[in-house]
């Protein structure tokens, strides 16, 4: 697996995915054709890449699969979103990603998330993966995860 920023070639293929990854979860009850600000954006994912936020997900064959939306800083990552292609839901590659995640930002202490209080399938997604619920915000449930390494 593979995660890298984004090069500007692959902005558009990568919104595409977004648009259809958020676009699902209307399988799971959520309201159709809907995702976080600028999902559905190819102005604001290239904003994202310009500004390195933007990272692609490549499987083992180098297709890409997903994206992450990072934001860095000295002790911290704020993880803004992830997103796998519905093609590739519930084969591995969305706890590849967050593993892949927290290999390359490793010297950080905290990784830091939230997700909608409603989608039950990222809720219990990040709780599998030792994430924390440490608060609800409105409509979002804030999560944490130290770094223990």
């Amino acid at each position: 697996m593979l995660l890298r920023l984004t090069a500007e070639e692959e902005i558009e293929i990568i919104t595409k995915i977004s648009i259809d990854a958020f676009h699902s979860d209307y399988l799971i009850g959520l309201e159709p054709n809907d995702g976080p600000p600028g999902y559905d954006s190819v102005k604001w994912h290239k904003e994202m890449q310009k500004e390195k936020h933007l990272f692609s997900y490549f499987n083992d064959g180098g297709i890409m699969v997903g994206g992450a939306i990072l934001f860095a800083s000295y002790d911290e990552i704020y993880i803004g979103r992830i997103f796998i292609s519905p093609k590739y839901h519930r084969k591995g590659y969305g706890i590849s990603l967050m593993n892949d995640v927290e290999k390359m930002f490793s010297s950080v202490k905290r990784f830091k998330l939230d997700t909608p209080t409603k989608n039950i399938r990222t809720n219990s997604f990040y709780k599998k993966l030792g994430y924390i619920q440490t608060n609800v915000d409105g409509e979002f449930a804030i999560y944490e995860k130290e770094n223990i390494n």
